[in-house]
């Protein structure tokens, strides 16, 4: 039989298409271990040129194809879907960093490029890149503009969404549409770049991005604040903002569970402690020596405990004390882990809501599920709350998310719609929030997403089944209802 594949080897060359099962599996198992997917082939092409050709190639062979960053996402966005013909594209190889212009403060780089590759690029010129995540180790910036990342410095700089002024993807006929201009400033109708970023690859793939740049954040104080009994968040988290002069970059509330998780994994004590409405990890950031951070922390932390909102804090007196306190707050997902697991639920209420939503969400749970264990934790400065379930020992993970979110992740997704909120701060929809998509979107919403897929790729050849269920009617939709199984 002729080789399926032949035409996209000549293309990608040597190592551009991986094909055996056991170098493609780790392309078909989302990050969370929740969904094993299929595919005949993963592509990696090396240059624009190579993504336009294989793109025009899987149209030609009826292929759709499902973009890859860097595989981190909690959705399974990135995952090709069991019964639909799709091919990976993993933009893996394509890592260039294009320009660096420090006087413009501006980045462009390949959409392969590692975020921690990105922010190291930016430093060499005395530059920060403030999209900051825990995967930054590992994940690549196309799927952080097809999230639309948050991460841990949204209260200051924004979503990834805010941080980008230029942007390149070819679309699904193989054509290119290029905006990778760095200006601020560019009034020539819709702006047609922010159609990608958050659209988890359905429209194209991206392959190139300018992104802003801030002065290097050279100087830091950081503190661990333990909350007193009743504190009130929404207060506290203005009153920093007013009393810093926004010069808060990060605003991370950490439960006593999810310290406690923390501390059970290591088998150690972490050093620190949560008060009765558990802890805030606290840090303020400026690019000059000129203003005083650590006055203006001890400023603020008197205020705070004058009025009763906290109760005792520790500032970091070194860096190595600092990454100390930061390793706790990164490592509360592998505590989850190591505790079996967990049912993720990424909340986001607007942030005069927080203690309403906790107070609700925690009576719900204390009602429902007594006795299982809750890690709470998150970017509260921004609103968006990680509010999870630990699997209880002996439980089969699996068994214990599906229930889960058959039942009471619905309650709390109600919760945080009636104060405002979302079902989806900062993981996207993928394929495992199709259902919320429906259940919490307004029909005239979901009419305009679905006109702006169609709008974009009628023959719904772009990864199809991640975000809306069922793609336009089209190639891949015709394969898969003739059998057609990737």
């Amino acid at each position: 039989m002729p080789d399926a594949l032949g035409p996209f080897r000549d293309l990608l060359g040597e190592g551009g298409v991986l094909s055996e099962p056991d170098r493609t599996a780790a392309y078909t198992l989302d990050h969370r271990e929740l969904m094993r997917g299929q595919t005949e082939a993963v592509l990696r092409p090396r240059s624009v040129e190579a993504v336009q050709g294989l793109v025009r190639l899987a149209r030609a062979h009826g292929y759709g194809l499902v973009p890859q960053g860097g595989n981190t996402g909690y959705v399974g966005g990135a995952t090709p879907e069991p019964g639909r013909r799709q091919l990976v594209v993993s933009l893996e190889r394509m890592t260039r960093i294009r320009a660096v212009d420090p006087l413009n403060f501006t980045l462009s780089c390949d959409a392969g490029t590692l975020l921690a590759e990105a922010q190291a690029a930016a430093a060499e010129h005395d530059r920060l890149l403030p999209l900051s995540l825990g995967s930054e180790g590992s994940c690549r910036l196309g799927g952080n503009l097809g999230t639309n990342a948050g991460g841990l410095q949204v209260l200051r700089y924004g979503m990834t969404r805010d941080l980008v002024l230029g942007l390149e993807a070819v679309l699904p006929d193989g054509a290119l549409f290029s905006d990778m201009r760095s200006l601020r400033k560019n009034n020539i109708g819709t702006d047609l770049k922010q159609a990608f970023i958050g659209a988890e690859g359905t429209l194209g793939i991206v392959t190139g991005v300018v992104l802003k740049l801030w002065p290097a954040q050279a100087y830091r104080a950081t503190a661990w604040l333990q909350l007193s009994a009743g504190s009130s968040l929404p207060e506290i988290a203005a009153l920093v903002r007013r009393e810093t002069s926004d010069l808060a970059s990060t605003f991370e509330l950490i439960s006593a569970s999810s310290l406690g998780l923390v501390a059970e994994m290591r088998g150690t004590d972490p050093g620190v402690r949560a008060g009765p409405g558990g802890a805030v990890l606290l840090e303020l950031q400026a690019s000059s020596a000129r203003i005083s951070l650590d006055d203006v922390l001890m400023g603020t932390l008197e205020l705070l405990m004058e009025r009763g909102e906290v109760e005792d804090a520790v500032l970091a007196q070194s860096e190595a004390q600092r990454r100390a306190m930061w390793a706790i707050r990164e490592t509360i997902p592998e505590g989850e882990k190591h505790a079996g697991g967990s049912v993720k639920h990424d909340i986001a209420v607007p942030v005069s809501q927080l203690a309403a939503f906790l107070e609700r969400g925690g009576a719900l749970l204390a009602a429902r599920l007594p006795e299982v264990r809750l890690s709470f934790y998150g970017h509260v400065g921004d609103g968006n709350i990680h509010y999870n379930l630990v699997v209880p020992k002996g439980q089969d993970r699996l068994a214990f998310t599906r229930a889960i979110e058959a039942g009471i992740a619905h309650d709390l997704y109600a919760i945080a719609a009636d104060l405002g909120g979302s079902f989806s701060a900062e993981y996207g929809i993928g394929r495992f929030k199709r259902d919320l998509l429906v259940r919490y979107t307004d029909p005239t919403r979901l009419h305009l997403l679905a006109a702006v897929k169609r709008a974009f790729d009628p023959e719904g050849m772009m990864n199809a089944g991640a975000m809306l269920a069922e793609p336009p009617a089209g190639r891949d939709q015709a394969g898969a209802a003739a059998g057609s199984v990737s």
